[in-house]
């Protein structure tokens, strides 16, 4: 029997999954918390093989509740309505097993349960389209330059680094914001942090 916490703070849909999974024969779901605070308590206490976890919940959220059950023995997949990169990128460092949508058809998170209890991985086709299709558009010495603004330094530190010239800088910046469809460095940062493009 595989058994399952849900952390979910929507009430009806905590009901809803708990139902749902529980008509299967193979499945038991132990214990329902409504925050990611409960969901850790509820794993230590009844040890389930699977935590089934919403991201955004209060108190504490899904990503850092899994981030503190890593290496606990309990496997977590998030469950979410967001397909966002970053969330995905943050996810796959907490060490979770699945990543799947909510508007996923219900049979699949059953399906998707007995994958990682076999070993497996399972993410939403896409969130690996969204990290592994868009390619980074900026050349080498353009990522090289953005990674040196992010590290905090300044444009004349960043052309001495590079033996170039200040106004050379001034270009590259010009030109990574163009690329990026941005309007300023942090958002250039920012963005590029969420695709995961930064070393």
């Amino acid at each position: 029997m595989i058994k399952i916490v849900i952390a979910e703070d929507q009430q009806m849909l905590l009901g809803a999954f708990g139902s749902l999974l529980n008509l299967e024969d193979d499945m038991e779901v132990v214990g329902k918390a409504s925050n990611g605070e409960e969901a850790v308590t509820l794993v230590k206490k009844f040890r389930p093989d699977i935590c089934i976890m919403d991201i955004e919940m209060p108190g504490k959220s899904g990503l850092e509740a899994a981030e503190e059950l890593k290496g606990v023995g309990c496997k977590v997949i998030i469950l979410t309505t967001f397909a966002r990169t970053g969330y995905f990128q943050r996810a796959l460092k907490a060490g979770v097993s699945g990543y799947l949508l909510k508007d996923s058809p219900s049979e699949e998170l059953a399906n998707s349960i007995r994958n990682v209890m076999s070993g497996r991985r399972i993410y939403a086709p896409e969130l690996m389209d969204d990290v592994y299709g868009e390619e980074n558009p900026l050349t080498d010495r353009e990522k090289e330059v953005l990674e040196l603004v992010a590290d905090g330094k300044n444009t004349k530190e960043i052309a001495e680094k590079l033996s170039i010239k200040t106004g050379t800088v001034r270009n590259y910046i010009s030109i990574i914001l163009d690329k990026l469809e941005v309007k300023n460095r942090i958002e250039a940062i920012t963005q590029s942090k969420e695709k995961g493009w930064f070393k």
